[in-house]
């Protein structure tokens, strides 16, 4: 008989893709910024990789993920302290692997999470500031997480402000390889890319499930590398489900796409951008 596969929505499969991240990181800290790359995380710290290292995002390092939201009985597992001196040791050490949410990103894996359009003294859009993106950038590695793949994100030209380091060799410092940059993973809400092109392109990684290959070319501004078999994207498992309903019990996640779509979407569920 064979096994059935449960129901899972977008949001589910990407923190089940999104956890691979850190698999083969071994001992580092990891660091999800938001609700699906904070799942992420706590989902690869109690399956992938047991070794990974997590706070409960204030001030002391956990022996298993928080949950998310109101935590009522539970009672977080403190190991350590882990206050702001040592959690920049881990970053300028380069034991942390953060997974983050960027405005735009470029061919080179560019980052910009600052302002869009017009002259960066005077943008149309003023957002964050660079923030910590230039120091972690060249110290640790990097993965991105992207809710919405289109050509505002994917950009055809250089990001507007370039905050993180990428594969660039306009702008490495000088001393820098390319080798010395390490961005992971790009997780998206139609595939997973990485730069394992030929001289560091992106590539597209998986595809998933019931997402084209014209929809993600039509959605991205640049030329991605394909392999000459392209995957897709691994399904969720009733383990994980399990564990990732045990990790966000207010089901937080639901709220973080659209419409909270199902996993596997129709072929015409949406017109390329």
């Amino acid at each position: 008989m064979t096994e059935q596969t449960p129901d899972f929505s977008l949001a589910e499969l990407l923190i089940c893709a999104a956890s691979e991240c850190w698999r083969d990181d071994g001992e580092v800290l990891a660091t999800g910024i938001g609700v699906i790359p904070r799942l992420a995380a706590s989902l690869a710290m109690l399956s992938s990789n047991r070794d990974l290292l997590m706070t409960d995002s204030e001030a002391f390092m956990v022996a298993e993920p928080v949950p998310l939201g109101a935590r009522g009985d539970y009672v977080a597992q403190f190991d350590s302290w882990m206050g702001f001196a040592r959690i920049f040791d881990n970053v300028w050490g380069g034991r942390r692997h953060a997974l983050v949410g960027p405005t735009q990103i470029d061919r080179f894996g560019q980052a910009n999470i600052s302002c869009v359009g017009g002259d960066y003294r005077q943008p149309k859009v003023q957002m964050l500031g660079v923030r910590g993106f230039p120091g972690n950038s060249i110290s640790h590695a990097n993965s991105f997480f992207v809710p919405s793949h289109n050509r505002r994100v994917f950009v055809e030209d250089e990001v507007d402000m370039v905050c993180s380091v990428g594969y660039n060799p306009a702008r490495l410092a000088r001393g820098w390889s390319l080798d010395e940059i390490d961005i992971r993973l790009i997780v998206s809400d139609l595939a997973v890319l990485d730069f394992q092109g030929p001289g560091k392109q992106m590539r597209l990684r998986s595809l998933h499930p019931g997402v084209s290959l014209a929809e993600v070319q039509d959605n991205t501004g640049f030329n991605l590398h394909l392999p000459q078999q392209i995957a897709v994207t691994a399904l969720p498992t009733a383990e994980q489900l399990a564990l990732i309903r045990r990790l966000d019990p207010h089901q937080l996640r639901a709220s973080q796409l659209k419409d909270n779509p199902p996993g596997v979407r129709a072929q015409d569920a949406r017109t390329p951008a």
